[in-house]
């Protein structure tokens, strides 16, 4: 079918899937047009250069990871991680040091971050010959990759060994040459591996990769780039994917997003729907020096939610229970009969090394938490699998601190909630709010609480809590709806199908695992 020739949207694509304000940093062309790359001297120019910045966005998530590993000898050595100051500064940071006070997006290579070892808490030490083989993925493809990570229960296992051993037969109909790594890792039950790519033009990478690797899109690859990258950024969560192809003899489902997106994702929390995802542990395998800053306010601002959902006392697995369930709240699939009910249970249960190693930086920064365990004074109880205590100061001011720290989209929308709880009318609320930044410059450049942020953490805490998970289902329940919905449309009806009766099948195998472990606990108490 020959591709429309006007800007003018085939009947498919004006369907009642809600459209997201195009991202300024892409420049669309007329609609059903190509546009031809790396056929110019400039274009290959270009793309060469693209080359190199790859190797230095891997190179700088190797050498993170390497820090990581090593850099465990202490809390402090960790909590240096994620601070904004080296030993030799004074102890009072100024505004123009406090990164997350003043963020520089404008940063163009890791040696602009806030210091040397700055988020390396989000690599997490991996098997390296495991590691070598994820890192192989994204060079398989010629269009240029700024951002990757790989993630799901196919990079991190969310169960325990059962001690079986996949037959090769078993292996081949998931990964057709499966490398020994895979399969060592993998540990028995041969699986999917889920990758994000970051871009930084969308419909000039679906350019170069439909050449590439047209066997990877649906049918609406026929109607052109520009109908893909449309798709992609104005439909759902901005996010476009391609599920059960095959690369370097792996089975991968791979996800594309514009770097702006992902960006203002991770600090605004307009979705949740990456954001959520890089709360759990992933495996970084090319950064960008951006993303790193954005995804540690991300982590910071994950950690902060929960506390505000947390009692004054509570267990490490209480809280990073908390923070994986955040992007759950509002997942259509997880009150549908299509993700298995201990998801979240089985993610922490199976990764608390991996998560403390990912927020205990975090944690160590903040002033108002702390372990309160004598489990820390242990040698390496960094890597530990214990589930140590925490307690967390609930003076009203401080909490309203975190409130006021929040990420901006989502601090919207728990003000208006609690703008109408507490009858404001609009011209004396934006007036209360104008007021606030009056009273204090230096403070509301800080983003410190006021008046009316101690009023919101002073509420009932049963009450609270609930305002906070309903903003949470409010953030992310119509993005996931609607990206769950463009499935067909990106993916094909026979891959959303086969996608569909897995995630079935693990509903139904997390529901016979829950009625086998109760009937378990009722034999122990009998």
């Amino acid at each position: 079918m020959a591709a429309p020739t006007s800007n003018r949207l085939p009947f498919l694509l004006r369907g009642r899937l809600p459209l997201r304000p195009r991202p300024t940093t892409t420049r669309p062309l007329p609609f059903g047009t190509a546009r031809r790359y790396g056929t110019n001297v400039e274009d290959k120019n270009e793309l060469d250069k693209e080359t190199r910045e790859g190797a230095q966005h891997d190179a700088a998530a190797d050498q993170a990871t390497d820090t990581s590993r090593s850099d465990t000898k202490s809390p402090q050595a960790i909590a240096d991680e994620a601070s904004s100051r080296s030993d030799s500064e004074s102890s009072v940071v100024s505004d123009l040091k406090d990164w997350e006070t003043n963020p520089n997006f404008k940063i163009e290579s890791f040696s602009d971050l806030p210091h040397a070892n700055f988020g390396v808490n989000q690599h997490i030490p991996f098997d390296a010959e495991f590691k070598e083989v994820l890192k192989a993925i994204p060079w398989a493809f010629r269009a240029p990759i700024r951002y990757a990570f790989a993630y799901g229960s196919g990079v991190f296992p969310q169960s325990k060994s059962n001690g079986k051993t996949a037959t090769p037969e078993e292996v081949k109909a998931i990964h057709p040459k499966c490398p020994p790594a895979v399969a060592r890792h993998q540990d028995g039950t041969p699986k999917m591996i889920d990758f994000i790519f970051g871009v930084s033009h969308t419909q000039h990478w679906h350019s170069l990769n439909m050449k590439q690797h047209r066997d990877h899109y649906s049918g609406l690859a026929t109607l052109g780039s520009g109908a893909v990258s449309y798709v992609q950024d104005r439909m759902g969560a901005g996010v476009y994917f391609n599920p059960y192809v095959v690369v370097n003899g792996i089975l991968i489902k791979y996800g594309v997003v514009l770097l702006k997106t992902l960006e203002e994702d991770l600090t605004n929390w307009d979705t949740l729907y990456l954001a959520g995802r890089l709360h759990k542990p992933v495996k970084i395998l090319r950064d960008d020096p951006k993303i790193r800053l954005a995804n540690q306010i991300n982590l910071l601002s994950a950690l902060r939610t929960a506390l505000l959902l947390l009692p004054p006392k509570f267990t490490e697995e209480e809280l990073y229970a908390t923070i994986a369930g955040i992007s759950y709240l509002g997942d259509p699939r997880m009150a549908l009969p299509t993700e298995n009910p201990s998801k979240v249970k089985n993610i922490v249960g199976n990764n608390m090394t991996n998560f403390r190693r990912l927020y205990l930086p975090l944690i160590e920064t903040l002033p108002n938490v702390e372990f309160n365990d004598p489990g820390t004074s242990a040698k390496d109880w960094v890597w530990e699998a214990s589930n140590l205590n925490l307690v967390q100061d609930m003076d009203p001011v401080k909490r309203g601190n975190m409130v006021r720290r929040l990420p901006k989209s989502f601090r919207s929308r728990l003000y208006f909630q609690y703008q109408r709880k507490f009858a404001i009318p609009q011209l004396e609320f934006n007036k209360m709010m104008e007021e606030s930044k009056n009273e204090d410059s230096i403070s509301f450049k800080r983003r410190e609480g006021g008046g009316f942020e101690r009023r919101i953490v002073q509420d009932d805490p049963t009450e609270l809590r609930s305002y906070i998970r309903e903003v949470i289902k409010q953030t992310i329940s119509w993005p996931a709806t609607t990206q769950s919905l463009k499935g067909p449309l990106t993916s094909g009806w026979t891959r959303t199908w086969r996608y569909l009766m897995e995630k079935m099948a693990k509903y139904r195998e997390g529901k016979a695992k829950e009625a086998e472990e109760k009937e378990e606990s009722e034999e122990k108490k009998a």
